[in-house]
C-alpha cells in the first residue's frame, strides 16, 4: 500500500480544523463555565464567611445586650422601688394633710355653727329684751315723761354737732320745706310754739311746723325736714340700740 501524501495532508488539515472547532466552540465555553462556577463558589464561600462573621458579631452583641439588659433591669427595679417609696410617702402625707384639712373644716364648721347659734340666741334675747323694754316703757310712758324729753330736746338743740346743724340749715333753705314734728301725745299750742321757736333759732330763720301723732313712739318726738331726721323718742332709741348691737357683731 502506498503512502499518499495528499491524503495525509488532508487528514492533518481535517484534524487541525477539528481542533480549532473544538477549541472555538467547546473548550472555551466549558472553561468559561468552569471559571464562572468557581467564581460563584468562591463568592458563596466569601458570603458564608461574612455571614458567619456577622453571626458571631450579632451573637456577641446579643450577649452584651443581655448583660446590659440585666443591669438595666436591676437598675429599673431599684429605681421603681425608690419611686414607689416616694409615692407611698407622698400619698401618706397627702392623706394626712387631707385629714387635717377635713378636721380643720369640721372644726371651723362647728365653730361657725356655735357662733351662729350664739348669735341667734343673742338676737332672740335682744329682740325679747327689746320687746320687754318696749312693754315696760309703754307702761311707764306718759305725757309727763314726754314733756321732760321735750324740754331736754329744746335745751340740747343749740348744742347739736356742727354737721347736724349744717344739715338742718341746708334742709331749711328750701322755701317750701316744712318741719314735720311727730309726738306720742298731743301737743298744746304753747308746746308747739316753743318747739317752733327753738327750731327757728337753730335754723337761723323762721320755720313752719306740721304736727302729728304716732303711738308707736312710746314717748318723745321725731323731727324731720326732708331727708334730715332728729329722733328723740323711746322707740327710735330702742331700735338704734338693737341695730348697734347687731352691727357690732
Amino acid at each position: 500500500m502506498e503512502f499518499d501524501w495528499t491524503t495525509f495532508a488532508l487528514e492533518i488539515a481535517n484534524f487541525l480544523v477539528l481542533v480549532w472547532i473544538l477549541r472555538r466552540f467547546l473548550y472555551k465555553p466549558v472553561m468559561n463555565a468552569i471559571a464562572e462556577r468557581k467564581a460563584a463558589i468562591e463568592k458563596t464561600l466569601a458570603d458564608a464567611r461574612m455571614v458567619e462573621a456577622t453571626t458571631q458579631s450579632l451573637k456577641q452583641q446579643y450577649e452584651n445586650r443581655m448583660a446590659d439588659w440585666e443591669d438595666e433591669k436591676a437598675q429599673a427595679q431599684t429605681q421603681l422601688a425608690k419611686e414607689l417609696e416616694v409615692e407611698r410617702v407622698r400619698l401618706k402625707n397627702a392623706l394626712q394633710a387631707s385629714l387635717e384639712q377635713e378636721r380643720d373644716r369640721d372644726c371651723a364648721l362647728e365653730q361657725r355653727r356655735a357662733m351662729e347659734l350664739r348669735h341667734g340666741l343673742e338676737e332672740a334675747a335682744l329682740a325679747e329684751g327689746g320687746r320687754f323694754a318696749a312693754r315696760l316703757l309703754s307702761r311707764i310712758a306718759c305725757a309727763e315723761l314726754e314733756e321732760k324729753i321735750r324740754g331736754l330736746l329744746i335745751e340740747e338743740l343749740p348744742h347739736l354737732g356742727d354737721a347736724e346743724l349744717q344739715s338742718l340749715r341746708v334742709a331749711c333753705q328750701d322755701t317750701d320745706a316744712k318741719i314735720r314734728i311727730t309726738s306720742r301725745y298731743a301737743l298744746g299750742e304753747e308746746q308747739r310754739s316753743l318747739l317752733a321757736q327753738a327750731l327757728g333759732r337753730v335754723a337761723a330763720k323762721p320755720v313752719v311746723c306740721e304736727f302729728g301723732q304716732d303711738p308707736d313712739l312710746i314717748a318723745g318726738l321725731r323731727i324731720s325736714i326732708g331727708p334730715w331726721v332728729l329722733r328723740c323718742n323711746l322707740q327710735d332709741e330702742l331700735k338704734f340700740f338693737a341695730e348697734t348691737r347687731h352691727a357690732g357683731r
